[in-house]
């Protein structure tokens, strides 16, 4: 059932036309909330990263080998994710966010003097505790993170905003760990320097947090649960409602059990597998960074600035083929000799390694910044940080899995490139397990193809698009993939209501069946399956939903518009009784007659592939919404026939 959501803000309603997710850094409601974001994910991994290598390197802790350094300082900073996500969540629903950033931040800068203490000293237990705090920080600060987004963004800046944060996040983790290293490593003064660089991170971030504009509570009312382990059961079963978003939730945490594989197996790889010193190992982190942050940046001009969940398969295949091609570029490679930065890219061999590895990271961007959208879109605006922190707890656990998978497989005497190469097979068998599931991602990805590999697919007049609410959508039909373009045009999903015969195409047929299209007949043919199709129409709109139909009643046969019949009127009769005022809005698709989808050829579709060459261009003009009372299939043909002449 679709949900409620609240109105963008007035900035965003008036730039969304011309505006790029890059412009959004130069606006209030977007620019303080980012840098607060990523000077504190920068500190994250300062403190962990200088931490791990004091421990490792500088530090004699004989109950803290450095073998089991990483693996505690890890463990910790996951910890508080596990047991507070839930309360979390609870607060940015109930306060305001803005609020809820700036107390975070605070706290970042009482965490960060304590671990001033453990640096200069170098006090184990107290730079434990601080790794333990930071987890809480970021805890804390992830459901207010996404929650906001959605609240000054509108439904055109999402994909673009949330690419932003997520380019933001690991540009954030390849400074901070870096910085960490770096700093630490300073002959004499190294403890000092990243104490000093932790407590200064920490101001900044509170000091921009400041200029984060109000965000209003969306659920003030809401009585605090403080029981974690109820509350996180509560959360995951209020995320479980909606099946296309809790499923999303499981695919994002797939892409960080995908991700942490490949992170945590970095330092092996380096050392065991391509032979490279620490200057590899923070080669091989750049890349990834640099390849997540390229994909996330991408999505915004992939998808048309729309919520465009077809990237998702998109992105899940690319990250399943380069896996997998990185376990053989890696078993091709010889032994040698431990090398440094220039030695190691002057082999050809190790540049098909870090290519792969910069595509899988790059896929992966692509796979997640689109779930991350969905996910804002589609939840409950009053539960939608507790749906985050469902989301952050599933994040965690898997992370946690993906660790002890890992340790098993090597246990069992599984190489790195192996490891590589089953997570490569696994995320293939994980996405079509979702794509099968959520039938919505894979029909998206069909769009999506089809309307930039096949054609060049132009949509004029989207802003009449209706981001919520219940809809009707009138189009002429020209082709067998009509549906699939609109789909592409739409950023919320379509039932559509169409002539029972196009189900027995064959693929297409499918497709639509897949995407549970109405099968509509005429009275005399069907009375059955004709009073089934308004019923089911009926339904649609009630819900809230879109309801898109071509009102010519089949495919044109000469490539002219035909008369439209009175099954809108019965529709628009249907709704009213219902107490549903849906406005209609009319579409029309241009440029398709004569395509290979067309019945150009004698009435025929689908024989000469190539008649309008490679990604020939069509469109789609929509118009300005009409009120139900002022709709009549006379009219209403004569204003699609206005937008074709447009």
């Amino acid at each position: 059932m679709h949900r409620p959501e609240e109105t963008p803000s007035a900035s965003a309603a008036q730039t969304h036309a011309r505006a790029n997710q890059f412009l959004l850094l130069r606006q209030r409601r977007f620019a303080p909330f980012f840098w607060t974001q990523f000077s504190g994910a920068v500190n994250d991994n300062l403190l962990k990263f200088a931490f791990t290598v004091m421990v490792t390197y500088q530090l004699s802790v004989s109950w803290l080998p450095p073998a089991m350094a990483g693996l505690v300082i890890g463990a910790l900073f996951i910890l508080p994710f596990l047991l507070f996500s839930a309360t979390s969540g609870q607060l940015a629903d109930k306060y305001e966010k803005a609020r809820m950033i700036r107390f975070v931040k605070n706290l970042e800068i009482a965490i960060m003097l304590v671990a001033v203490g453990g640096f200069v000293a170098g006090h184990v237990p107290a730079l434990l505790l601080c790794t333990f705090l930071m987890g809480l920080h970021s805890t804390l600060f992830g459901p207010v993170k996404y929650a906001y987004l959605p609240q000054v963004l509108g439904e055109r800046e999402l994909t673009g905003g949330n690419g932003m944060v997520e380019m933001g996040t690991f540009a954030a983790i390849l400074l901070g760990n870096l910085a960490g290293g770096l700093l630490v490593a300073l002959p004499g003064m190294g403890h000092t320097a990243v104490a000093v660089a932790c407590v200064a991170a920490a101001l900044l971030g509170r000091a921009v947090a400041q200029f984060i504009p109000p965000a209003p509570a969306t659920d003030p009312g809401l009585a605090i649960n403080w029981n974690p382990f109820s509350e996180t059961w509560r959360n995951l079963r209020l995320a479980h409602q909606s099946v296309v978003v809790f499923r999303s939730l499981l695919g994002i945490s797939w892409m960080w059990f995908f991700g942490a594989v490949f992170l945590s197996q970095f330092p092996s790889l380096s050392k065991e597998v391509l032979h490279g010193n620490e200057q590899v190992a923070s080669l091989l982190l750049l890349v990834f960074s640099v390849g997540i942050g390229t994909g996330s940046l991408l999505c915004e001009r992939l998808s048309r600035r729309h919520v465009e969940i077809g990237l998702v398969p998109l992105g899940a295949i690319g990250m399943s083929v380069f896996a997998i091609d990185l376990y053989f570029a890696l078993a091709q490679l010889p032994h040698a000799e431990i090398m440094g930065l220039g030695a190691f890219l002057a082999q050809g061999a190790h540049w098909r390694v870090l290519l792969d590895l910069a595509l899988l990271s790059l896929f992966a961007g692509l796979y997640s910044v689109p779930m991350y959208a969905l996910i804002q879109m589609r939840s409950l605006p009053t539960h939608r940080a507790r749906i985050i922190a469902a989301n952050n707890i599933l994040n965690a656990l898997f992370m946690i899995a993906s660790s002890l998978i890992a340790g098993a497989l090597l246990g069992a005497g599984c190489t790195v490139p192996q490891i590589f190469l089953f997570t490569g097979v696994a995320n293939a068998l994980v996405a079509c397990g979702i794509f099968m599931l959520v039938p919505e991602y894979l029909l998206r990805f069909v769009a999506w193809v089809l309307s930039h590999c096949v054609y060049r697919f132009r949509v004029r007049g989207e802003e009449n698009l209706p981001t919520t609410g219940a809809a009707i959508l009138v189009c002429n039909h020209v082709s067998y993939v009509d549906a699939v373009l609109l789909m592409a045009a739409s950023p919320r999903p379509i039932c559509f209501l169409m002539d029972h015969r196009i189900f027995r195409v064959p693929v297409l047929g499918a497709l639509f069946r897949l995407a549970k299209a109405i099968p509509v007949a005429s009275q005399k043919e069907d009375p059955v399956t004709y009073e089934a199709a308004f019923e089911r129409a009926a339904q649609v709109l009630r819900a809230g939903d879109l309801l898109a139909i071509f009102p010519e009643g089949g495919i044109t046969h000469d490539g002219r518009l035909q008369e439209f019949k009175g099954g809108i009127m019965k529709i628009l009769e249907r709704a009213r009784a219902d107490g549903v005022q849906a406005p209609v809005i009319p579409m029309a698709l241009s440029n398709l007659w004569g395509s290979y989808f067309s019945r150009i050829e004698r009435g025929r579709a689908m024989v000469r592939p190539l008649r309008r060459g490679l990604h020939s261009r069509v469109g789609l003009n929509v118009g300005r919404p009409l009120a139900p009372h002022a709709v009549w299939p006379e009219s209403l043909r004569a204003q699609v026939a206005e937008l074709l002449a447009a």
